[in-house]
Protein backbone atom coordinates (compact mmCIF):
# COMPACT_ATOMS: atom_id res chain seq x y z
CA UNK A 1 0.00 0.00 0.00
CA UNK A 2 1.71 3.01 -1.07
CA UNK A 3 2.17 6.09 1.60
CA UNK A 4 -0.07 8.61 2.26
CA UNK A 5 0.65 11.86 -0.09
CA UNK A 6 0.71 13.47 3.34
CA UNK A 7 2.37 12.03 5.95
CA UNK A 8 1.76 14.56 8.77
CA UNK A 9 -2.01 14.03 7.43
CA UNK A 10 -2.09 10.12 7.39
CA UNK A 11 -0.65 9.96 11.00
CA UNK A 12 -2.84 12.57 12.35
CA UNK A 13 -5.90 10.86 10.78
CA UNK A 14 -4.76 7.29 12.46
CA UNK A 15 -3.72 9.03 15.95
CA UNK A 16 -5.97 11.79 16.52
CA UNK A 17 -4.57 14.12 19.59
CA UNK A 18 -6.46 12.30 22.17
CA UNK A 19 -4.38 9.68 21.93
CA UNK A 20 -0.71 11.13 22.18
CA UNK A 21 1.12 10.30 25.73
CA UNK A 22 4.33 11.85 26.56
CA UNK A 23 7.27 10.15 25.90
CA UNK A 24 8.43 7.86 29.46
CA UNK A 25 11.23 10.05 30.61
CA UNK A 26 13.41 6.33 30.91
CA UNK A 27 13.99 6.91 27.11
CA UNK A 28 16.62 9.90 25.61
CA UNK A 29 16.32 11.69 22.86
CA UNK A 30 18.59 9.74 21.36
CA UNK A 31 16.75 6.45 21.85
CA UNK A 32 14.14 7.22 19.85
CA UNK A 33 15.86 9.38 16.58
CA UNK A 34 13.84 9.62 13.86
CA UNK A 35 13.98 7.05 11.20
CA UNK A 36 12.82 4.07 12.87
CA UNK A 37 10.02 3.76 10.49
CA UNK A 38 12.33 3.82 7.11
CA UNK A 39 13.10 0.21 6.85
CA UNK A 40 11.39 -1.83 3.88
CA UNK A 41 10.35 -4.82 6.36
CA UNK A 42 9.66 -5.70 10.00
CA UNK A 43 10.35 -8.43 11.80
CA UNK A 44 8.23 -8.69 15.05
CA UNK A 45 8.49 -10.70 17.97
CA UNK A 46 4.90 -11.70 19.72
CA UNK A 47 5.00 -12.71 23.36
CA UNK A 48 5.78 -9.90 24.99
CA UNK A 49 6.11 -7.20 22.14
CA UNK A 50 2.92 -7.18 20.43
CA UNK A 51 1.35 -9.36 23.42
CA UNK A 52 0.70 -11.50 26.65
CA UNK A 53 -1.18 -13.93 27.58
CA UNK A 54 -2.12 -14.32 31.37
CA UNK A 55 -3.35 -17.98 31.30
CA UNK A 56 -0.04 -19.19 29.62
CA UNK A 57 -1.76 -21.85 27.78
CA UNK A 58 1.33 -21.78 25.68
CA UNK A 59 3.98 -22.42 28.46
CA UNK A 60 2.23 -24.78 30.44
CA UNK A 61 0.90 -27.24 27.44
CA UNK A 62 5.00 -27.82 28.01
CA UNK A 63 5.20 -30.16 30.74
CA UNK A 64 1.66 -32.24 29.91
CA UNK A 65 3.30 -33.10 26.43
CA UNK A 66 6.66 -33.77 27.79
CA UNK A 67 5.32 -35.61 30.37
CA UNK A 68 3.19 -37.59 27.91
CA UNK A 69 5.71 -38.30 25.09
CA UNK A 70 8.65 -39.15 27.04
CA UNK A 71 7.05 -40.16 30.38
CA UNK A 72 8.95 -38.23 32.47
CA UNK A 73 8.27 -35.60 34.46
CA UNK A 74 9.74 -32.20 32.94
CA UNK A 75 9.44 -28.87 34.50
CA UNK A 76 10.40 -25.84 33.01
CA UNK A 77 11.62 -24.66 36.41
CA UNK A 78 15.05 -22.92 35.99
CA UNK A 79 14.61 -22.55 32.16
CA UNK A 80 14.71 -19.51 30.31
CA UNK A 81 12.04 -18.78 28.71
CA UNK A 82 11.67 -15.26 27.43
CA UNK A 83 13.56 -14.95 24.69
CA UNK A 84 13.61 -17.92 24.00
CA UNK A 85 12.54 -20.38 21.50
CA UNK A 86 9.85 -23.61 22.04
CA UNK A 87 12.84 -26.09 20.44
CA UNK A 88 15.18 -24.26 22.90
CA UNK A 89 12.95 -24.35 26.02
CA UNK A 90 12.26 -28.36 25.20
CA UNK A 91 16.24 -29.09 24.93
CA UNK A 92 16.84 -27.19 28.36
CA UNK A 93 14.24 -28.65 30.16
CA UNK A 94 15.13 -31.91 28.99
CA UNK A 95 19.07 -31.70 29.87
CA UNK A 96 17.83 -29.80 33.06
CA UNK A 97 15.58 -32.88 34.12
CA UNK A 98 18.27 -35.27 33.00
CA UNK A 99 16.79 -37.09 29.85
CA UNK A 100 19.47 -37.67 28.15
CA UNK A 101 19.58 -36.31 24.02
CA UNK A 102 19.27 -39.67 22.50
CA UNK A 103 16.28 -40.33 24.01
CA UNK A 104 13.99 -36.68 23.21
CA UNK A 105 15.59 -35.78 20.40
CA UNK A 106 14.00 -38.52 18.06
CA UNK A 107 11.04 -37.61 19.49
CA UNK A 108 11.52 -34.00 19.25
CA UNK A 109 8.66 -33.64 15.98
CA UNK A 110 5.85 -35.76 18.04
CA UNK A 111 6.62 -33.45 20.97
CA UNK A 112 5.88 -30.52 19.26
CA UNK A 113 3.62 -31.66 16.81
CA UNK A 114 1.32 -32.78 20.57
CA UNK A 115 2.28 -28.94 21.88
CA UNK A 116 0.68 -27.65 18.78
CA UNK A 117 -3.01 -29.79 19.49
CA UNK A 118 -2.72 -28.90 23.42
CA UNK A 119 -2.33 -25.53 22.20
CA UNK A 120 -4.96 -25.58 19.52
CA UNK A 121 -6.96 -27.57 21.48
CA UNK A 122 -7.34 -24.45 24.54
CA UNK A 123 -7.47 -21.87 22.06
CA UNK A 124 -10.90 -20.94 24.16
CA UNK A 125 -9.16 -20.17 26.97
CA UNK A 126 -6.91 -17.91 25.57
CA UNK A 127 -7.06 -14.21 26.75
CA UNK A 128 -4.59 -12.13 24.49
CA UNK A 129 -3.82 -8.88 25.76
CA UNK A 130 -2.50 -6.16 23.38
CA UNK A 131 0.54 -4.19 24.21
CA UNK A 132 0.46 -0.48 24.22
CA UNK A 133 -0.58 1.06 20.31
CA UNK A 134 -0.17 -2.50 19.03
CA UNK A 135 -2.85 -2.01 16.16
CA UNK A 136 -1.71 1.59 15.75
CA UNK A 137 2.21 0.98 15.17
CA UNK A 138 1.23 -1.90 12.92
CA UNK A 139 -1.36 0.39 11.25
CA UNK A 140 0.64 3.15 10.47
CA UNK A 141 3.57 0.74 8.89
CA UNK A 142 0.97 -0.65 6.76
CA UNK A 143 -0.07 2.71 5.33
CA UNK A 144 3.42 3.21 4.61
CA UNK A 145 3.67 0.42 2.31
CA UNK A 146 5.81 -1.56 4.58
CA UNK A 147 6.39 -5.77 4.60
CA UNK A 148 5.36 -7.11 7.68
CA UNK A 149 6.51 -9.98 9.35
CA UNK A 150 6.75 -11.93 12.74
CA UNK A 151 10.60 -13.15 14.21
CA UNK A 152 9.38 -15.86 16.68
CA UNK A 153 10.29 -18.27 19.31
CA UNK A 154 6.97 -20.27 18.47
CA UNK A 155 6.45 -22.86 16.57
CA UNK A 156 5.02 -21.51 13.33
CA UNK A 157 0.94 -23.19 14.28
CA UNK A 158 1.26 -21.74 17.62
CA UNK A 159 2.69 -18.26 16.36
CA UNK A 160 0.19 -17.59 13.70
CA UNK A 161 -3.14 -19.09 16.16
CA UNK A 162 -1.94 -16.40 18.93
CA UNK A 163 -1.85 -13.73 16.06
CA UNK A 164 -5.39 -14.64 15.01
CA UNK A 165 -6.98 -14.55 18.40
CA UNK A 166 -4.94 -11.27 19.15
CA UNK A 167 -6.89 -10.04 15.73
CA UNK A 168 -3.62 -9.29 14.19
CA UNK A 169 -3.39 -12.11 11.96
CA UNK A 170 -3.86 -10.18 8.47
CA UNK A 171 -1.55 -7.36 9.41
CA UNK A 172 1.22 -10.50 8.42
CA UNK A 173 2.25 -11.75 5.23
CA UNK A 174 5.27 -14.03 6.29
CA UNK A 175 7.26 -15.02 9.30
CA UNK A 176 9.89 -16.84 10.88
CA UNK A 177 9.29 -19.68 13.72
CA UNK A 178 11.43 -21.92 15.68
CA UNK A 179 10.30 -25.22 14.35
CA UNK A 180 13.71 -26.05 12.92
CA UNK A 181 15.60 -23.64 14.86
CA UNK A 182 16.41 -23.58 18.76
CA UNK A 183 19.24 -20.72 17.89
CA UNK A 184 17.38 -17.21 17.45
CA UNK A 185 19.60 -15.86 15.09
CA UNK A 186 19.45 -18.59 12.58
CA UNK A 187 15.22 -18.21 13.25
CA UNK A 188 16.20 -14.43 12.50
CA UNK A 189 17.96 -15.61 9.28
CA UNK A 190 15.64 -17.72 7.84
CA UNK A 191 12.79 -14.78 8.82
CA UNK A 192 14.87 -12.45 6.94
CA UNK A 193 15.69 -14.55 3.99
CA UNK A 194 11.22 -14.68 3.58
CA UNK A 195 11.40 -10.82 4.05
CA UNK A 196 13.63 -10.91 1.16
CA UNK A 197 11.49 -12.65 -1.50
CA UNK A 198 8.60 -10.71 -0.60
CA UNK A 199 10.29 -6.91 -0.13
CA UNK A 200 13.39 -7.61 -2.87
CA UNK A 201 16.99 -8.89 -2.14
CA UNK A 202 18.24 -5.24 -0.97
CA UNK A 203 15.28 -4.79 1.26
CA UNK A 204 16.17 -2.83 4.48
CA UNK A 205 14.68 -4.75 8.03
CA UNK A 206 14.08 -3.86 11.31
CA UNK A 207 13.48 -6.53 14.11
CA UNK A 208 11.32 -5.08 16.78
CA UNK A 209 11.23 -7.49 19.97
CA UNK A 210 11.20 -6.94 24.02
CA UNK A 211 14.25 -9.08 25.20
CA UNK A 212 18.34 -8.95 24.74
CA UNK A 213 17.91 -12.09 22.63
CA UNK A 214 16.04 -10.23 20.24
CA UNK A 215 18.62 -7.65 20.04
CA UNK A 216 21.59 -9.66 19.56
CA UNK A 217 19.86 -12.13 17.16
CA UNK A 218 19.12 -9.37 15.22
CA UNK A 219 22.94 -7.73 15.03
CA UNK A 220 24.38 -11.70 14.89
CA UNK A 221 22.33 -11.37 11.25
CA UNK A 222 23.33 -7.47 10.62
CA UNK A 223 19.71 -6.45 11.18
CA UNK A 224 19.21 -3.31 13.50
CA UNK A 225 16.76 -3.86 16.21
CA UNK A 226 13.90 -1.92 18.48
CA UNK A 227 13.78 -2.70 21.40
CA UNK A 228 10.38 -2.07 23.57
CA UNK A 229 10.26 -2.11 27.25
CA UNK A 230 7.29 -4.20 27.30
CA UNK A 231 7.82 -7.36 29.10
CA UNK A 232 10.40 -7.77 32.03
CA UNK A 233 13.07 -6.07 30.91
CA UNK A 234 13.79 -2.24 31.55
CA UNK A 235 15.16 0.67 28.93
CA UNK A 236 18.35 0.25 31.10
CA UNK A 237 18.47 -3.49 30.73
CA UNK A 238 17.86 -3.35 26.91
CA UNK A 239 20.13 -0.75 26.42
CA UNK A 240 23.16 -2.39 27.63
CA UNK A 241 22.94 -5.00 24.56
CA UNK A 242 22.87 -1.47 22.45
CA UNK A 243 19.75 -1.79 19.80
CA UNK A 244 19.45 1.37 17.75
CA UNK A 245 16.27 1.58 19.44
CA UNK A 246 15.15 1.17 23.63
CA UNK A 247 11.75 2.88 24.10
CA UNK A 248 9.19 2.05 26.87
CA UNK A 249 6.66 0.95 24.12
CA UNK A 250 5.74 1.25 20.74
CA UNK A 251 3.67 4.22 21.34
CA UNK A 252 6.83 6.17 22.10
CA UNK A 253 7.64 5.42 18.73
CA UNK A 254 4.73 6.77 17.43
CA UNK A 255 4.89 10.05 20.00
CA UNK A 256 7.97 10.49 17.95
CA UNK A 257 6.89 10.55 14.76
CA UNK A 258 3.83 12.83 15.46
CA UNK A 259 6.11 15.20 16.65
CA UNK A 260 8.54 15.34 13.86
CA UNK A 261 6.07 15.31 11.13
CA UNK A 262 4.95 18.83 13.41
CA UNK A 263 7.76 20.24 13.46
CA UNK A 264 8.53 19.55 9.74
CA UNK A 265 5.01 21.12 8.85
CA UNK A 266 5.86 23.97 11.27
CA UNK A 267 8.95 24.83 8.80
CA UNK A 268 7.27 24.48 5.46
Amino acid sequence: MPAHPCHECNISRLFPPATIRSVNPLSTPASIAPGWDDFDAYLFDIDGTLMREPNRIHVNAFTSCLREVLHRDVSLEGVTVHGSTDAAILRDACRLAGVDDAHWKPLERRIFSRLAETVHAKRHLMEMVLMPSVVETLEYLASRGKVLGVGTGNLESIGWLKLEQAGLRHFFTFGGFSDLYAVRSDMIANAADEARKLAGPHATLCVIGDTPSDVTAAHANGIPAIAVATSIFSVEELSRVNPEWAVPSLQSLLDQTIATAASSNGKS
